[in-house]
């Protein structure tokens, strides 16, 4: 059975804490909330509590997990030799939702980075992800707290739909914050590479370091990478269970994806009967009056963080509604945008330009 624990996020209790630290002190897993998603949490050094979140999780073993820490000298507890590039980003970026490639201890669990030489590490900000990692006194390996290739899970509810049962405890913070996971850079290489887009505009970075970062298709959500160093380069990833059509706004112009959007729609109606689209604010009505049709609101294309933060709750809300197909608008690959394209392309099993 999973014991569900709901805390104030800014302020939890600290007997809760102590009672989640136990758990995963004994070898369980336990659901958590950050400022990204919720994580689903072991021990970093339980190599079978580890093994158990690839399990249940459904995750491929060569898929590297995330390494939380709540202090700079946890930092040497699992990684080596920590260059003055990665310095600099630690200083402006952590805690908050930055994750680095770092050269592993050895003491860490090979299960956890995916049989590499390297972890994937970061300083959560979140009250309650800080306080759990301290009173257990250890880092927290961590992926997202939902089945393989699903939506990330923003709310407790959504570790629920896909995990009751399955884990230890689920601790209960509301609504996370950002809605979308870390950024992930490798800071080794010249130039540094973005291998993951999240929260953290590639642009913030480039402005600390100076210097620009690289940033491949596989970040951009078009194919994957050979050998994932960290989550996210590899396999498909955050996608629904309604088939979905992504219709990517390769020509910029907003009229051009009205046009293709509906033009699909007309396309689809001799297969499917029931047809939803996840629009912007501004073009949601372009879309209302059609027969068969509904329409889900995502943000407004002038607030990309809107966009960010309820991007995984619509995708889990499309599957409520029970249509036959889906179509999502693209957005502009810029800011955080390139974290919202990379997850539309990922969860997306078809990509028509327009």
């Amino acid at each position: 059975m999973t014991r569900v624990f709901k805390v104030d996020p800014l302020n939890p209790d600290q007997d809760v804490i102590r009672q989640v630290a136990s758990i995963l002190r004994s070898g369980g897993l336990v659901a958590f909330p950050t400022e990204t998603v919720y994580g689903l949490g072991a021990a970093v050094f339980n190599e079978q509590a580890v093994r158990r979140v690839y399990i249940v999780k459904q995750r491929p073993f060569d898929n590297p997990l995330i390494i939380h820490i709540s202090s700079l000298e946890m930092l040497y507890l699992v990684a080596e030799d920590i260059s003055e590039r990665e310095v600099k980003l630690i200083e402006k970026f952590w805690p908050g939702p930055l994750t680095l490639i770092l050269p592993r201890n050895p003491r860490v669990p090979r299960v956890v980075s995916g049989g590499l030489d390297t972890v994937a590490v970061r300083m959560p900000a979140h009250p309650v992800a800080l306080a759990l990692i301290r009173e257990l006194g250890e880092p927290i390996a961590a992926p997202s707290a939902n089945l393989a290739g699903r939506p990330s899970p923003t709310s407790a509810e959504h570790v629920i739909q896909d995990l009751y049962g399955k884990i230890d405890a689920i601790v209960d913070g509301g609504v996370t914050l950002y809605g979308i996971e870390s950024t992930i850079i490798n800071a080794r290489t010249n130039p540094p590479i973005l291998l993951r887009p999240g929260a953290y505009p590639v642009e913030e970075i480039e402005r600390v370091l100076g210097e620009k970062v690289a940033v491949p298709d596989y970040a951009r959500g078009l194919g994957e990478a050979t050998l994932a160093l960290a989550p996210g380069m590899r396999y498909r990833h955050y996608a629904p269970e309604t088939p979905l059509i992504l219709v990517d706004p390769v020509s910029g112009r907003i009229d051009t994806l009205v046009s293709k959007v509906l033009s699909t729609i007309m396309e689809l109606r001799d297969m499917y009967s029931k047809i939803c689209v996840v629009s912007s604010k501004e073009t949601a009505n372009a879309y209302r009056s059609l027969e068969g049709v509904s329409v889900i609101e995502i943000g407004s294309r002038w607030n990309i963080f809107e966009v960010t933060r309820n991007l995984f709750k619509t995708l889990r809300i499309l599957d409520t509604l029970k249509c036959d197909i889906g179509l999502v608008e693209g957005f502009e690959e810029r800011g955080l945008g390139l974290a919202v394209m990379n997850r539309l392309r990922k969860a997306s099993y078809k990509r028509i330009l327009a």
